[in-house]
């Protein structure tokens, strides 16, 4: 059961950074600010979720398992509103998304 445990900690901890790695990426090379704020914070949420999970299964039915799923419930709810945040106030504030097609 332990060599289970570490092939899943392994496949999450290689999806979790593979996802944080390509929303880095997608941070340099997305061409405006609201195709940036949906590349990273899209793959953030997802990479760090992977990331604590493979912690998850390292540790095991512990109390660091109780406080990896708080931060994991508190990064699912903080990640995505803080995006919608951001995005709230840019559109506010009249920065407006670049469009491939003026006439729409």
């Amino acid at each position: 059961m332990s060599i289970l445990f570490d092939v899943l900690t392994w496949i999450f901890l290689i999806g979790g950074s593979f996802f944080s790695i390509v929303g880095g990426i997608g941070i340099l090379r997305m061409p405006e600010f609201y195709s940036r704020l949906h590349g990273g914070g899209v793959t953030d949420t997802l990479g760090a979720a992977l990331i604590i999970f493979a912690l998850m299964f390292q540790t095991g039915v512990t109390l660091a398992t109780v406080k990896l799923a708080i931060i994991l419930f508190f990064l699912l709810i903080v990640s995505p509103s803080s995006c919608h945040a951001l995005a709230k106030s840019a559109i506010n504030q009249g920065l407006k998304p670049i469009v491939d097609n003026p006439d729409h």
